[in-house]
Order: C-alpha cells, then sequence, then structure tokens
C-alpha cells in the first residue's frame, strides 16, 4: 500500500504549458503517473504532446510513444472532464494562492504546491482555507510525493528507487533523494517531501500518523532540520502514538547560530531549533538519530532487518 497517492489517483498539472510544468509533466508520464489534464485560461482547448519514455519501477505500465494531453480554462473544468483527484501546481509565486484556492474550489482532494518563493501570508491563507474544505496541501516549496510503482506527483526522480516497506517524510528535497538512494536495497511504500518554508500544508505529524496506520509501511525515516520546533512537536507525537520504529536525521548540526541555512523556515534562535535540541527531544521519544544520512540509512536498515527477524 501508499499513503495519500496511489496508481488511481488521476493528477490535474496547473502551469502544465509553462517550461518547468512540461519537463516535468513529462517524468510524471513516463513514471506512470496518470496525468489527465493540463490548466492554463489561454491555451483552453489546445492540448500539450508529450514524447514519453518508460521511467522507474512502472515503466511496465508505460508505452514509450507521444501522448496528448488536454488543456482547460479552469481546475472545475478539467476535473469536470476527466475525474481528477489530485493538482500539481507550478504556477509563479504571485498566482500560486490563486491556483491552489483554485483547486480547493473545485473539489480535488490532494494539491500538491511545487512553487518556491510563495509568501508566507499566502501560504498560510490556502493553508488554511485548503483545511476547511478538508483538502490535503502538499507543500509549498517541495519536490511533492512519490509512491514508488505507483505514482509520482512533482519533482522526484522516478529511478531512485522502487517499492517496499519504509516510509519517508522529510523538509529537504535534496536529502528525500539521497535517503532513497541510501535505502534502494529495500525500497520504499511513500516519499514525501513536505517542504522547509516556515507554513506547509502537511507536517511530520501528518504523515508519521498516516506511516503508522499503513500495513505495509514497517518502518518509518524522518528528515528534519534546524529552525522552527515541527521535530520536536512530531517527537512528541511519536512517544504518544507511533508503535513502529523511527529513525530520524535532522540537517544542521554545524550550522551557526542565529542564521538561515536555505529553507525559509530553518532559523535558529537561541537554544531552540538547533539540531542538537531536536536530537535530545527524537531520542527522548525513542527515536535513533543519525549523524549523517548514510548513517541514518545503516539505522534504518538494521532496525527493519531486526524487526523482520522477529516477524519471522
Amino acid at each position: 500500500m501508499s499513503i495519500f497517492l496511489d496508481e488511481n489517483d488521476r493528477v490535474i498539472v496547473q502551469g502544465m504549458t509553462g517550461s518547468e510544468g512540461q519537463k516535468h509533466t513529462r517524468r510524471m508520464l513516463s513514471a506512470g503517473t496518470k496525468v489527465v489534464a493540463g490548466v492554463n485560461p489561454r491555451k483552453a482547448g489546445t492540448s500539450v504532446a508529450f514524447d514519453v519514455e518508460p521511467i522507474g519501477p512502472a515503466s511496465g505500465d508505460v508505452t514509450a510513444g507521444t501522448v496528448e494531453v488536454p488543456v482547460y480554462g479552469t481546475v472545475a473544468e478539467a476535473r469536470s472532464a476527466t475525474d481528477a483527484t489530485v493538482s500539481v501546481v507550478f504556477v509563479p509565486p504571485a498566482f500560486a494562492k490563486d491556483a491552489v484556492v483554485e483547486a480547493v474550489d473545485a473539489g480535488l482532494r490532494l494539491v500538491v504546491v511545487i512553487t518556491e518563493g510563495i509568501p508566507v501570508h499566502d501560504a498560510t491563507y490556502f493553508r488554511a482555507y485548503a483545511a476547511s474544505k478538508g483538502v490535503q496541501i502538499i507543500g509549498p516549496n517541495c519536490p511533492g510525493i512519490i509512491s514508488p510503482a505507483r505514482s509520482n506527483v512533482g519533482i522526484t526522480p522516478p529511478d531512485i528507487t522502487g517499492p517496499g516497506p519504509i516510509g519517508l517524510v522529510s523538509k529537504s528535497g535534496t536529502l528525500t533523494y539521497q535517503l532513497m538512494h541510501e535505502l534502494r536495497d529495500l525500497g520504499f511504500t511513500t516519499c514525501i517531501g513536505i517542504g522547509g518554508d516556515p507554513v506547509v500544508g502537511t507536517t511530520h505529524i501528518d504523515a508519521l500518523a498516516g506511516f503508522e496506520a499503513d500495513p505495509d509501511t514497517k518502518a518509518i525515516v524522518m528528515i528534519g532540520e534546524i529552525g522552527g520546533d515541527a521535530e520536536e512537536r512530531a517527537a512528541a507525537y511519536i512517544q504518544e502514538y507511533v508503535t513502529k520504529p523511527v529513525v530520524a536525521y535532522v540537517a544542521g548540526f554545524t550550522a551557526p547560530e542565529g542564521k538561515t541555512m536555505g529553507h525559509a523556515g530553518a532559523i535558529v534562535s537561541g537554544s531552540s531549533g538547533t539540531a542538537a535540541a531536536k536530537k535530545v527531544a527524537l531520542e527522548a521519544a525513542g527515536v535513533r538519530v543519525g549523524r549523517t544520512p548514510t548513517e541514518t540509512a545503516d539505522i534504518a536498515r538494521e532496525l527493519y532487518r531486526e524487526l523482520a527477524g522477529e516477524q519471522a
């Protein structure tokens, strides 16, 4: 199984006709994702042709050739015509809030916001609006979500890993890819890049709850970073609600205090938000914390094999 996304989801791409939208739509189609429509009011009634070549573990379901994806003027029209369930947003920051609100109003259940540089007040607004309508947001400023061999929505390379028993949730896109590669011998149910901005839709806790409920996810890898208190809150949640083994990595052990490191959310203030403080909180909840991505993967592999041995 997987969480939040599977092979039955039909995907709309908002911003599909732009350069980034076209590039990643082609990759999503090549990975077996059911991309059924694009949205651009100025190009409604046209279509975009994508040269598709099978990529990744779902490539057996993909036929090389040209795929024509229709473009609609609004998300509501695209959903009505295609029975879409998911949208992925590639529009520029200034238009992202309206794009997300439009997707929410159209009744999609999941909206993945890839766009970076969205103003915090815009992200705050559309997160709250989506929550009021029962729509899940992933992002903004994130790589998206992939359930290997099932579906891939966003910019995650589809050929890093295959399906398997590990769940992964990460603030960092790059570290998402690295841990997927490091643990490719085991594989993943779902990998979620939640984004590193101060305001995000899906949190570590949301992902942890999903993985805990998924019978095929046997162990969880959680990647955090300096700044904020998301990892400390996740530690408290793990201690109370998560029964599966969790391994964590916190980026930024060597970062100087008071500096913004990459993501807008990675701001350290005093002793709060430091990698050391997060490590202490996670270990107090029974989470093993690696000092490097490779060590984190080694711990996850060790814990999974111990667990598999116990269940054999």
